[in-house]
C-alpha cells in the first residue's frame, strides 16, 4: 500500500477522501515561518508520494525539498502560473482545486502504477536491458511468494535494493524488514545477537533482550554476505531454517519465529559446497529463488538512464546551482568505461561531477580524471540514438503548438490530442520555457 503525505492546511478534509477511496495517508500542518531560511525541511522518510498545497507558505522550498524523494504532486485553485512554476520546479502533476475522490485515486493509480510497473525499472531499480527486466519479472514472482531467496551478483550492482524490493511489494509489507550483514558479527556475539538473552544469562546481562530473529518475527531478514560466514554461522542459520524455533541464551523454552529470508552473495556459493566452505543442505534451503544481477559492463544500455536516476538523486546537494542533465559527450565518456564497481562507481562518479559542475549540465570536465583518460569513445547503442530522435521531434511539436496557442498550455493541449497534465508533464521533461 503507498504512504502518502499531504501538506495542506486542509489536509484532514483531503485525508478523508483518500481514505474513501482505500489508500492511507498522513498529514503535515502547513507552518508559517517568517522565510524561507527558516522553514523546517518536511519529514518525507516512509511516504511514497506527497501532495502539496500551493497555498501553504514557501510551497516552493517544500517542493524542492520533496522532489528528489518522491512524486510531488501539487494542487492549488486555478492559477495557471502557479502550476506553471511548480511544474519547472519539479512537481509530477498538478490538480486544481476543488479536490474530488475520483481525480485523487486516478492520479495516486497513475503513480502507482508507475511504480509497479515502470517501463524503465521496478520499485527503487532502474534498468531498460533485457537482463533487468528479467530480474523485476523474478522480483514481482519472490515478492508474491514465501520462498527463501538468493540475491547473487558482485559487489555494487544493488542485491540489498532487489532484497528490499521483494519485502516492500510482498504481503509482509507492512512487518519489519531486519538487515543483518554477516560479515560484521563476529562468533562471539553471534548468538546474543541472533537470537538474544535472558535477563542473569551471564555476568553483564543486566536485561531481557531480543534477537534480531525474533524482532523480525513476521517479517523479512536479509543476509547480506552470507557467503562470508563461518561455519558456526551456517549451522545456527540452518537449524533456524528448519525448525522455524529460536531460543534465547539462559532461555528454557523454544520461541517460534514466522520469518521470510533473503540472502545476497558476492561469491560462488556453488564452488564453495564443492571446496567444503559451505554447507551444501544450507545452500539448497537458501536457493529455492535464484536472482542473480548482471555487471553493469554487461548492459551498457542502463547507464543513460541510471545517468539520469542518479543526477536527479543528488542535485539536491549543490545549494547553489541546479543540475538537471548531462551532456552528450559528457555521456558518450561514461558510456566508454567498464565499470568494475557497477553502480556503486557510476553513482560515486555521478555525485563527484555534481560537486564540480559549473553549468546546470554535467560537462566532460566535471567527469573524473581517470574517465578523461579512457580509450576512444564508442557510439552510443542504436535504441538510445532512436529514442533521442523521437524525443527531439517531440520536443520540437510541443513547441511548436505552445508558439501558435500564444503560450495557453490548455489550447496546446487540445491542438497536440492530449491532456493538459499530460502536455504540462512534457513540458517539465523538455524543460521546454514557457
Amino acid at each position: 500500500m503507498l504512504n502518502i503525505l499531504i501538506i495542506s492546511d486542509e489536509a484532514k478534509n483531503i485525508a478523508s477522501l483518500f481514505k474513501a477511496s482505500g489508500f492511507s495517508s498522513d498529514t503535515q500542518n502547513s507552518s508559517k515561518p517568517n522565510s524561507v531560511s527558516e522553514a523546517a525541511p518536511p519529514k518525507a522518510e516512509g511516504y511514497d508520494i506527497a501532495f502539496l498545497d500551493l497555498a501553504t507558505e514557501n510551497w516552493q522550498q517544500r517542493l524542492l525539498d520533496l522532489r528528489h524523494r518522491m512524486p510531488v504532486i501539487a494542487f492549488s485553485l486555478p492559477d495557471l502560473k502557479k502550476a506553471i512554476e511548480a511544474m519547472k520546479l519539479g512537481a509530477s502533476d498538478f490538480l486544481e482545486k476543488p479536490l474530488t475522490g475520483d481525480a485523487l485515486s486516478l492520479v495516486i493509480e497513475r503513480h502507482k502504477k508507475r511504480i509497479l510497473n515502470h517501463k524503465y525499472g521496478f520499485d527503487e531499480i532502474i534498468g531498460m536491458s533485457k537482463p533487468m527486466q528479467d530480474v523485476f519479472g523474478l522480483i514481482k514472482k519472490a515478492a508474491a511468494s514465501e520462498s527463501n531467496v538468493l540475491i547473487t551478483g558482485e559487489s555494487g550492482t544493488g542485491k540489498e535494493l532487489i532484497a528490499r524490493a521483494i519485502h516492500r511489494w510482498s504481503p509482509r509489507s507492512e512487518k519489519s524488514f531486519m538487515t543483518i550483514n554477516c560479515s560484521a558479527i563476529p562468533d562471539t556475539l553471534l548468538e546474543s545477537e541472533l537470537f538474544g538473552f535472558e535477563k542473569g544469562a551471564f555476568t553483564g546481562a543486566q536485561y531481557l533482550k531480543k534477537g534480531l530473529l525474533e524482532q523480525a518475527d513476521g517479517g523479512t531478514v536479509f543476509f547480506d554476505e552470507i557467503g562470508d560466514v563461518s561455519p558456526m554461522f551456517q549451522t545456527k542459520v540452518l537449524r533456524v531454517l528448519q525448525e522455524g524455533e529460536i531460543m534465547r541464551i539462559g532461555g528454557m523454552r523454544q520461541i517460534k519465529v514466522d520469518v521470510r529470508y533473503i540472502v545476497a552473495t558476492n561469491v560462488d556459493l556453488k564452488t564453495a559446497c564443492q571446496r567444503g566452505a559451505f554447507r551444501e543442505d544450507l545452500f539448497y534451503r537458501l536457493n529455492v529463488i535464484n536472482i542473480h544481477l548482471p555487471p553493469l559492463r554487461d548492459r551498457m544500455e542502463d547507464v543513460p538512464l541510471l545517468a539520469k536516476h542518479l543526477i536527479q538523486e543528488h542535485a539536491v546537494k549543490r545549494k547553489d546551482i541546479m543540475i538537471k542533465g548531462i551532456t552528450s559527450d559528457a555521456l558518450d565518456i561514461l558510456m566508454n568505461h567498464t565499470y568494475a564497481g557497477n553502480v556503486r562507481e557510476l553513482e560515486n562518479v555521478i555525485e563527484r561531477a555534481i560537486s564540480f559542475a559549473n553549468t546546470s549540465d554535467i560537462m566532460p570536465a566535471d567527469l573524473p580524471p581517470y574517465l578523461l583518460q579512457a580509450t576512444p569513445v564508442r557510439p552510443r547503442p542504436a535504441a538510445q540514438r532512436l529514442r533521442d530522435a523521437i524525443e527531439t521531434a517531440e520536443r520540437e511539436t510541443i513547441v511548436a503548438a505552445l508558439l501558435e496557442s500564444s503560450g495557453n498550455i490548455s489550447r496546446a493541449a487540445t491542438a497536440l490530442g492530449i491532456f493538459r497534465q499530460q502536455l504540462q508533464r512534457k513540458i517539465k521533461q523538455y524543460k521546454i520555457a514557457t
